[in-house]
C-alpha cells in the first residue's frame, strides 16, 4: 500500500497493518499531530475494515496518542466488521493502557503475527 521511512502501511490476509518507524519512538503531541490524519484515513479506507497498529518502535505514548487511537477505533467500529488491534507494545505502553483501563477496549497482542491471526479474513 504505502511506505516511507516513518510509517509502513501494508496488507496481510485482508488486514491492513500500520507499522510506525523510529520517528514515532516517542509519541509526544507533535508526533501525534503528524500521525493522526494518516491513521484516520487508514481507518476510513481499509477494506475490509480490519487494522493492526504495530507499535514495536514506540517506547512512549501518552493521552494525546490514546485520543487518536480512540478516534481510529470509533471510525473502524462505525464500519461493518470494523476492528482495531494493537501489537508489540513495550512494558511502559502496556502499563499506560492498563492504568487508563483501555486494555479492555482494544485487542492487544504480543506480536504482529498473533494480531494478524486473530483478525485475518479466512477464505
Amino acid at each position: 500500500m504505502h511506505s516511507n521511512a516513518s510509517i509502513q502501511i501494508s496488507k496481510h490476509d485482508g488486514v491492513t497493518v500500520v507499522t510506525l518507524g523510529r520517528e514515532y519512538e516517542n509519541l509526544d503531541e507533535d508526533n501525534v499531530s503528524k500521525l493522526t490524519d494518516t491513521l484516520l484515513t487508514v481507518a476510513q479506507k481499509a477494506e475490509p475494515s480490519l487494522v493492526v497498529l504495530d507499535l514495536s518502535s514506540t517506547t512512549f505514548f501518552g493521552t494525546c496518542f490514546l485520543g487518536t487511537v480512540f478516534r481510529v477505533w470509533k471510525r473502524l467500529r462505525g464500519r461493518e466488521g470494523g476492528r482495531l488491534a494493537l501489537c508489540e507494545l513495550t512494558p511502559h505502553c502496556e502499563e499506560v493502557l492498563r492504568v487508563t483501563h483501555l486494555d479492555g477496549l482494544w485487542d492487544v497482542f504480543a506480536s504482529q503475527e498473533e494480531a494478524l491471526s486473530a483478525l485475518s479474513v479466512k477464505p
